[in-house]
């Protein structure tokens, strides 16, 4: 069985003291009501209406086989995310119920993975101190797999969204902040070795033009971390001039997708993609593995 790491337990009963309340209501039902902001204004995206689907799967499996592989070595690490939203998610939420994502989603995937793979590991984690629909986001993961002497840097430009990640997760470095800006500020980090996640909503249609400069600032400034950038992939191929760019400055990296049918009529997603620069020995195997699954669906 993937075993508790030295220190998580600390980290999870502080996470679950802190997820209690927040501003006097249940943290899960905040969760169903705050708006997630990022990048540069008050943008209107909610990742309670798609926490948990096939996205999601994708992003969070591949994260936490990451996190788990790096902390195999005995030295501590640096994680940073640029667009972190509140951490967990209530499954059973009227807006996830509405997209029925969750349920197209993690519902259907959760026999896909071993007892002891590191991502069932998070969301068992996460089941037995919130509650049977509660569901990470990928800082919670991140601090479920983490250990004492690891940094977790985090980014979320909502006042309200940053104030209850900051009250979900009291021991990491919160920043309301725009995520783009933390990462440059705060790359190289300290520690020197860890991973970096950019995972903007994309409501900013001029990130499809920016993140290839953000990133190749990002790996000068960084040259031994682990960069990992999430995309969508649109029927509207929106993201396709992204990559090409991406792939001609980084012909190294790993550039990983999985398609999946819409999650409803009309809806433009249809697809999930990972970039990831230097990417750690034996994970282009395990995003293969997972493909099998993701290629059977129907």
């Amino acid at each position: 069985m993937y075993s508790l790491c030295t220190g998580c337990a600390r980290r999870i009963a502080l996470s679950c003291r802190a997820l209690t309340r927040f501003d006097g209501i249940p943290a899960l039902t905040v969760a169903r009501t705050v708006p997630r902001a990022h990048n540069r204004g008050m943008l209107s995206y909610q990742h309670i209406y798609h926490a948990g689907n096939l996205a999601d799967v994708h992003k969070h499996a591949l994260l936490a086989w990451m996190l788990a592989y790096v902390t195999r070595k005995d030295k501590p690490l640096s994680y940073l995310e640029t667009h972190a939203g509140r951490a967990l998610y209530d499954l059973s939420a009227d807006e996830a119920i509405k997209t029925g994502e969750a349920a197209q989603g993690i519902a259907r995937a959760s026999d896909w993975f071993d007892a002891d793979d590191p991502y069932m590991n998070s969301i068992r984690q996460t089941n037995e101190i919130h509650g049977q629909t509660a569901y990470p986001g990928s800082p919670l993961i991140a601090d479920i797999l983490l250990r004492d002497g690891d940094t977790i840097t985090l980014a979320e430009r909502h006042p309200r969204e940053c104030a209850a990640l900051q009250h979900a997760l009291p021991t990491a470095q919160v920043r309301q902040v725009d995520g783009f800006a933390m990462a440059h500020a705060a790359l190289p980090p300290t520690p020197r070795r860890g991973l970096l996640l950019i995972d903007p909503s994309y409501e900013v249609k001029a990130d499809y033009d920016d993140i290839p400069r953000h990133i190749r600032k990002y790996a000068r400034a960084w040259n031994v971390g682990i960069i990992a950038l999430w995309y969508p992939i649109l029927a509207s191929n929106t993201h396709a001039n992204m990559l090409t760019t991406l792939q001609n400055d980084h012909p190294d990296a790993l550039r990983h997708e999985v398609r999946f049918p819409p999650a409803r009529p009309g809806h433009g997603m249809v697809g999930s993609g990972l970039f990831v620069l230097r990417p750690p020995f034996g994970l282009a195997e395990r995003a293969a593995k997972l493909k099998t699954r993701f290629d059977l669906l129907k």
